[in-house]
């Protein structure tokens, strides 16, 4: 699977990095370092912006669970603060904020 990035420069500058592996001039400890630093940071999100993030969405909860593969009860006991996204789940809610529904569509 071909990696995909925000710019066209952060994908130069990785494929600099890759090279400077490849050729031994950086180490693979500062390579993992530097794709550590292109990870979307995942943060906790509260009930209430679980709920706004899916408002904004414009989508039901059916939808946007179905988006998220998890069921409706749970996107509902997230929205109510019964049960907290954790994992992949919370993964796919910080892309969902930052790049809409149709990231993870």
């Amino acid at each position: 699977m071909a990696r995909q990035y925000g710019s066209d420069v952060l994908a130069s500058v990785h494929e600099t990095a890759l090279g400077m592996a490849d050729a031994g001039v950086m180490s693979k400890r500062t390579l993992k370092d530097f794709d550590e630093m292109c990870l979307t940071p995942v943060e906790e999100m509260a009930p209430g912006d679980i709920r706004a993030l899916r408002l904004r969405e414009n989508a039901s909860q059916a939808v946007f669970a179905r988006h998220l593969n998890v069921t409706t009860g749970l996107v509902s006991q997230w929205e109510r603060g019964e049960k907290r996204p954790r994992g992949a789940s919370l993964k796919l809610l910080t892309l969902v904020a930052k790049n809409g529904l149709g990231a993870v569509a």
